[in-house]
């Protein structure tokens, strides 16, 4: 009589902690699915705002938002490197990488150079005698640019490519290559974003060119704008006013922007080219990007060493931000590759943000 009372007790309490256990998880549960709908709801409020082209009230928005429990934890909150690059003891591997997409860069750039002498030797055409010769030397010169850009735009692809064209069966080196041109622009796109919003910038909108759009030209552009890069504006401006002091042989005023905004847009500017390095192995090497911050560097009117320590911290700092959120990064691309919102792309980067670093 009392083992059968004992036994009974001993089956109320199991009953009793397997009660107490299944409560608390449907409770823990129940807790982060509230918290994720406040997020969504909060974040269609942003949505709002910029859709009717409120930038800053929907980047107040976001900031009140950072920070609150169940709603943001991401914005502006990436752990970033050291500018002391020399202090720093990098793997083999990371410093392989870091390197590699330095060079690429760099190639990139002398695209750009390539285009800027030639419009140069344009402009310094004489109007009058000679006009043939002029154009026939002209004519010789833009030749000459242009397989230049050929050879180094194959330089740029070629040890790669190979790698994955000849150590595979044709089918798939062609699989390859389809999937590279349907997957770089998203998640070039998708690099932008991500590092923008993890720290503290806020994309206003963006842009991905369809694969019918891509499979005409490859080069279609997609983009990402910012709220909080107006400065590019004034770089603009600044440009089309150097041309003109140029034939007076003036020079204009220094740009200034604070060093917190300049490494955002550094990171920001190189982190698409990053991406799809990172995915592919690989990128096609637009040189739009990267021959943007070479003029804001400009503008800014950084030596030549300065200008290098600055885009080596950026590409260092990128890499590290992006392969730590390698699962956010392509879940945005997919988001964004099917024209999800701005705000339903920030709720997948919450949604993806893993462990406590980020």
């Amino acid at each position: 009589m009392n083992f059968a009372v004992h036994q009974g007790g001993l089956g109320s309490s199991l009953l009793r902690r397997r009660w107490a256990v299944t409560g608390a998880v449907a409770s823990a549960e129940e807790k982060d699915a509230r918290k994720a709908l406040r997020r969504r709801r909060a974040l269609k409020m942003v949505d709002r705002e910029l859709s009717k082209g409120n930038y800053r009230a929907a980047l107040s928005l976001v900031k009140q938002l950072n920070g609150k429990p169940g709603v943001l934890r991401g914005f502006g909150a990436a752990k970033q490197v050291s500018h002391k690059l020399d202090d720093l003891k990098l793997h083999e591997s990371l410093q392989s990488l870091v390197d590699a997409i330095l060079d690429l860069i760099d190639k990139c750039l002398q695209f750009a150079l390539l285009d800027e002498v030639s419009v140069k030797a344009s402009e310094s055409m004489p109007d009058e005698g000679n006009e043939s010769h002029c154009e026939e030397d002209h004519f010789l010169y833009t030749q000459f640019c242009f397989t230049y850009r050929l050879t180094l735009y194959d330089t740029m692809r070629q040890s790669v490519f190979c790698h994955y064209v000849n150590s595979r069966p044709l089918s798939s080196a062609s699989s390859w290559t389809m999937t590279f041109f349907d997957g770089a622009k998203p998640s070039h796109e998708a690099g932008h974003f991500l590092v923008g919003y993890l720290l503290g910038v806020l994309p206003q909108g963006y842009e991905i060119p369809s694969k019918e759009a891509l499979r005409q030209d490859r080069f279609a552009a997609g983009r990402v704008e910012f709220v909080g890069f107006e400065f590019l504006g004034e770089v603009r401006t600044t440009e089309i006013k150097e041309k003109k002091f140029r034939k007076a042989k003036m020079r204009s005023n220094k740009g200034k922007i604070s060093s917190k905004t300049l490494n955002r847009f550094s990171c920001v500017i190189v982190a698409g080219l990053i991406a799809e390095y990172l995915v592919f192995g690989y990128s096609e090497g637009l040189h739009s990007d990267v021959e943007k911050l070479d003029k804001v560097l400009k503008w800014l009117g950084l030596p030549e060493s300065g200008a290098y320590a600055q885009v080596k911290w950026a590409v260092l700092n990128t890499v590290l931000i992006l392969s730590r959120h390698h699962e956010a990064r392509l879940e945005l691309a997919k988001a964004m590759s099917l024209g999800e919102s701005v705000g339903y792309c920030i709720d997948t980067i919450e949604n993806f943000i893993n462990g406590e670093e980020i």
